[in-house]
């Protein structure tokens, strides 16, 4: 397989531009905005060229190349950490117990808190994959890949890691959740909302809703129903991060009302079973099928390797494996179990 993983480029932009085009809205990480994405590609220029250590505000976009053809059939993001220039809102779905004695019965209430509990925390979002490109595997290189280059540059990346699944989104291309809540406060569509959104980010959003806690039950039902879901073309990646060590402790964006995944970073599968090996030597076929990776910063990559491991810990790689990671023999590079 000639797919592989690396940072984004500013020659990416036009790629990157039609394949947003695909997602159908509500995809706020990867806007079909030019201007967005430009931005986004110079962030990421920046941040591969800051050479001292440590948590910055920055952004890294990753893309999916076909090594045999050029092309980029996919991307993902790494917001390094959250929260630090402005506050990072989430609602948390909680409970209120209450107890009257005279009524003798026991109420209790689901509200939503507006919280900043998750600053400080790295964010991975923006994952896209061409719908021509959706087998081998290549949705699982996108999402891992990013985990090992966490792991490759660790001292730039907080302690947890989370991942805000899309909400539900109706078949007029509208949000319940937004519509019976956010929606009510600033007289615009979802749809507004969201291209809104997708550009300039959701503090509008964190700064003109209520701040007290709100009761669920004041909500209509279609968005109460939505509440935690994500959505149907997200549950795939749900199950994904969930096998990977993330939780859903109960956070939802404040926008969609999609889930907040919650993983602590040292724990997360990927980052906590890769080993990182010399190469003793290139073979020519065979061997077991692993997440490879190499490089640091804009020389980063990661694709799938076949690797060989003799009992005195000598490990041989791929020839073409080898040649996409630009290693030789006596190089080191990170290796990772396919599942």
């Amino acid at each position: 397989m000639s797919f592989f993983m690396r940072p984004a480029r500013a020659d990416d932009l036009q790629t990157l531009y039609e394949m947003a085009k695909l997602t159908g809205g509500g995809f706020t990480n990867l806007p079909a905005d030019r201007g967005a994405l430009a931005a986004k590609l110079e962030r990421t220029g920046q941040a591969l060229a800051r050479q001292s250590e440590g948590l910055e505000d920055e952004l890294i976009v990753m893309v999916l190349e076909n090594g045999a053809t050029g092309q980029v059939r996919g991307t993902c993001q790494i917001h390094a950490v959250v929260g630090r220039n402005w506050p990072f809102y989430s609602y948390r779905l909680g409970v209120l117990t209450q107890h009257s004695r005279e009524l003798s019965r026991t109420f209790r209430a689901e509200m939503l808190s507006l919280v900043t509990d998750l600053e400080g925390a790295t964010e991975v979002g923006g994952l896209f994959l061409h719908p021509r490109e959706r087998a081998e595997g290549l949705g699982l290189l996108l999402a891992r890949s990013r985990y090992l280059y966490i792991r490759n540059h660790r001292s730039r990346f907080g302690d947890r890691v989370i991942a805000e699944l899309r909400g539900v989104i109706d078949e007029a291309g509208g949000s319940p959740f937004w519509d019976g809540l956010a929606g009510r406060f600033f007289g615009m569509s979802f749809q507004e909302a969201d291209e809104f959104n997708a550009v300039h980010g959701n503090q509008f959003i964190a700064d003109l809703m209520p701040k007290t806690p709100i009761y669920t039950a004041m909500l209509s039902d279609t968005a109460r129903a939505v509440i935690g879901l994500p959505h149907p073309n997200g549950r795939a990646a749900m199950r994904m991060l969930e096998t990977e060590g993330f939780t859903s402790p109960g956070y939802i964006d404040i926008f969609d009302g999609g889930p907040t995944m919650v993983g602590q970073t040292n724990s997360l599968r990927t980052v906590a079973d890769a080993q990182d090996v010399a190469l003793s030597a290139i073979h020519s076929e065979g061997g077991k099928k692993m997440l490879v990776a190499a490089g640091r910063l804009g020389s980063y990559r990661c694709a799938y390797g076949f690797i060989d491991q003799d009992e005195d810990g000598s490990v041989s790689l791929d020839r073409a494996s080898a040649a996409i990671l630009g290693i030789e023999p006596g190089d080191t590079f990170t290796m990772a179990a396919r599942t």
